[in-house]
This record gives C-alpha cells, structure tokens and sequence, in this order.
C-alpha cells in the first residue's frame, strides 16, 4: 500500500503521529472508559484500570474523569515522558507501528482539541468527547478470559464453585470483596449517582457514547440514555452499544425497537459493537460461554437488513490464542455482510484489540505456526484490500500485522507458566461446564498436550 492509496484514516494517524511527539496522546484528555459498579476509570483499554476516589465526587462530578492520577499522566506527556501505563503503545512504536495513540489522537473527537491541550499545564478539568461507561456488571455470558468484576454470570459461578486451580487461583471470590466488589444495581451506587450529576453537562460536549458491560441489553441506564437522547436529538452525536447480540428475544425486540426509533431521530450515527471472537460457531461458543451463535448471527442480519439507514456495525474480535484457527473464516463472513449491506456506505466494521490477561489466553503463548497462519490470512486480506465497500482497508490489515508483531515479540519470553496455567484453566472450564477443548479445537491437539506436559511438571 503506497502513501498515495493510503486510506485517510491512517493518513490522519501517520500525519497526528509527527505532529504529536514523543509522549502526547490526547485520549489522555478526551477520552475516558468508566466502569462504574467497581468505581475504577482509564483513558482507553491499555493503561490499567485506577480507581476514582469518592470524596472529590460530591462537589465535582467530572472527578470521574479527571482524577488526581490521571492529571499526573497528562503532566508526564506534556513534559515529554512516556507513562508506563501506556507501555502497549510505547512497545508498538519501538516496534515501527502506528499506535492506538496515533490512531485515537487522529480522530476529530481528539485531533479537534490538539493545541489547547498541547498549551495545557495537565491541571485542568477536562470534559471528554468520546465516553464509554459499563453500568452494571449484569450479564449472561460467562467468557473465558473475563471476571467477576465484569459479569454477573462470572460471579455466580465463582461463588457456588470456586477460583479456577492456575498458578495464582484464577477468579477467586474472596479476592472480589471491599473496593473490588462490583456494586450490585439494586444497591445505592454513588459513581452511578455522580455519572448522572454530570451528564447534563458532559452530553454536550459529546461527540461518541459508548454503553459496554456486562451487557448493556440488561441494564436500565441504556434504556434512560436512549430516552434522553430521544427528548434531546443531537446532530453531531455517534451513539454506540457493545453487545453480545445473544440475550433473550423478548429483550433483544424492545432495544431493536428503541435502536430503530433513534436511527429514525437527529443523531449522527448509531454504532453497534457485536463481541465476538471466532469465525467457527463451536469455536465462538467455547471463548465466550453462553454465546448463542445462531441467534447472534440472526440478529445481526436483522440489524443490518432492517435498520438500513444512519448505522453501522463493528465486531469486536479480542484477539486470544482461541481466535488464531477460526480466523480466516471470520473475515470471510464479514466480506459476506459487507458485500450484501454496504451498499451506499461502509456498514459492517471490525477490530482487533489484543488480549493481554490472563497471560495463559494471550497470543504469545502460542508457538511460530500460529503466527505464521494469522500472517498467512494477513496476506490474503491484503489481495482483498479495495476503495469500495466489499474489501478491507489498509488500517484493517495494519491493525493485524500490528497484532502479530506483538505476538512474535512475545514468544521471546517465557512461557512455560503461562502455557501450564492454560491447562490447569480450561481443564477445569471443560469440568465445570460440561465443554470439550479437543472437541471445539482438534487442530490445537499438539498445542494441548504441550500445555498439559507442563502442567504435570509442577
């Protein structure tokens, strides 16, 4: 791909890059992802998550966001130093890749404040333009690589059975108490509370909301947001929803009907985030425990074919080392639905964000020929890479490349732990959960028994 055929999306970024320096990344600033039931915030899903104390709250609800920590960041990369906490994008540019930095900092949400935050002093409140909030760890899901913090089909399950048997007890309830419990919806939440102090301002200034979970579908602050911004259509407003797209019809029908309605009002753009993390229907239902991969699939053919106007939808594929074999054919159906439902715009979207806990799920486990056959699928979506709306883009398979670099570097270290854990792990999911590895993934037999061997070892 030439500068010339370069798509303007990673023109931008190419371009921010040289303009931002060594440290600068504006989603320091302007964005923000709040997970509201454990009170805890980052800038975007790199950094680790922090918490965001409570006292500062009750006089200045944008403390959600602008939290003593997160101002000391902002200092450190104005001042030209790269916070640890984003070592992700630092180890990515080492590498000679575009960054989520370069990426995120490009966009016109962030790219729109570049010279008052570049003349800042890190001391300012700031108001974010792109949002993402998780109001209730509520969900009906039980995936591999989450927690208890994140899903409440998780915690019961911990709760009647136990932490996982890893290295380190993986999951385990006690560690999920005090400051780490997640705050049940029918309890007083005060980060709940503050969110909705703030949102007459925030809204605003909004350019991008996102509602992630658990599962937003589940949640009655998705349903208040929906008939906020109903009352209150706003033109320049991309209003997102990360969903599994498997819950029960009768609740998937009443949000299809708001979805509906709200694409019918003043707003700029609906986005729906699909999780999902195989092409392989059995492979999919494994990773993500719960997943009704028929009645997912359904209902993003219905969003698509009958809400054809102001939306998009985007998989969320969180690269793992379950993902590598069924990978191909995922790109394949989205090359179907993109063919069948872009048909005056591009509708159908994905990204690839890498998994890095637990270590024994990540990419960098695996050995040389997984890498090789996610190159191998990185080559033939490169012949696949067009200016219409049926191939993929240029920053699609960079993206990719990216995510395989980091793989490679991996493999350097150690992994015998990690590899060990991976059996101990999934040995156990199969027990509890009436799964079978070997069953959904025949082609990682040799990988299985090499992680087996190690577990034996300790």
């Amino acid at each position: 791909m030439t500068k010339g055929n370069q798509s303007k999306f990673m023109a931008t970024a190419e371009q921010m890059k040289n303009q931002l320096g060594h440290a600068i990344c504006l989603a320091k600033w302007k964005q923000v992802s709040f997970h509201l039931p454990t009170g805890l915030n980052n800038s975007c899903y790199h950094p680790p998550l922090h918490v965001i104390p409570i006292e500062p709250l009750k006089n200045n609800p944008s403390a959600l966001h602008n939290t003593e920590h997160k101002k000391q960041q902002r200092k450190l990369m104005l001042s030209g130093q790269r916070p640890t906490e984003c070592q992700y994008c630092w180890n990515m540019e080492d590498l000679g890749q575009l960054s989520d930095r370069h990426y995120r900092s490009g966009e016109p949400w962030a790219a729109m404040d570049f010279e008052k935050i570049k003349n800042s002093t890190g001391d300012e409140d700031a108001i974010p333009s792109y949002v993402e909030v998780n109001f209730n760890h509520a969900c009906n899901l039980a995936c591999s690589y989450c927690s208890p913090q994140f899903s409440s089909a998780w915690s019961a399950e911990v709760e009647r059975s136990g932490s996982y048997p890893t290295s380190k007890p993986h999951n385990d309830p006690g560690h999920f108490t005090g400051s780490r419990r997640p705050i049940p919806v029918r309890e007083q939440n005060p980060y709940v509370d503050a969110f909705w102090d703030w949102w007459p301002t925030l809204y605003p200034e909004l350019r991008h909301f996102r509602m992630t979970g658990g599962e937003p579908l589940m949640d009655r602050n998705t349903y208040r947001v929906f008939d906020w911004v109903l009352d209150h259509p706003k033109s320049d407003l991309h209003l997102n929803v990360t969903s599994n797209f498997s819950v029960e019809p009768e609740l998937f029908n009443r949000y299809f009907d708001y979805v509906q309605r709200l694409c019918n009002t003043d707003i700029e753009h609906f986005m729906q985030y699909v999780s999902l993390d195989s092409g392989r229907p059995i492979q999919a239902q494994y990773i993500r425990h719960g997943l009704d991969y028929q009645r997912m699939a359904g209902n993003v053919e219905r969003y698509l074919r009958d809400i054809p106007y102001r939306n998009s939808l985007t998989f969320i594929v969180t690269m793992n080392n379950l993902s590598v074999t069924g990978f191909r054919e995922y790109m394949e159906w989205i090359l179907q639905l993109r063919k069948s439902y872009s048909k005056t715009y591009q509708r159908v979207w994905f990204d690839t964000p890498v998994l890095r806990q637990p270590a024994w799920q990540s990419l960098q486990t695996l050995p040389e020929s997984y890498a090789a056959k996610l190159e191998d699928c990185a080559n033939w979506m490169e012949t696949q890479i067009t200016t219409d709306m049926v191939g993929f883009r240029d920053f699609e398979v960079q993206r990719l490349r990216r995510d395989i670099a980091w793989m490679r570097e991996g493999q350097k270290q150690d992994n015998t732990v990690a590899k060990a854990d991976f059996y101990r792990f999934f040995a156990e999911h199969d027990r509890r959960r009436g799964t079978d590895f070997l069953q959904s993934f025949p082609e990682m037999q040799s990988w299985w028994k090499e992680c087996q061997y190690w577990a034996n070892q300790t």
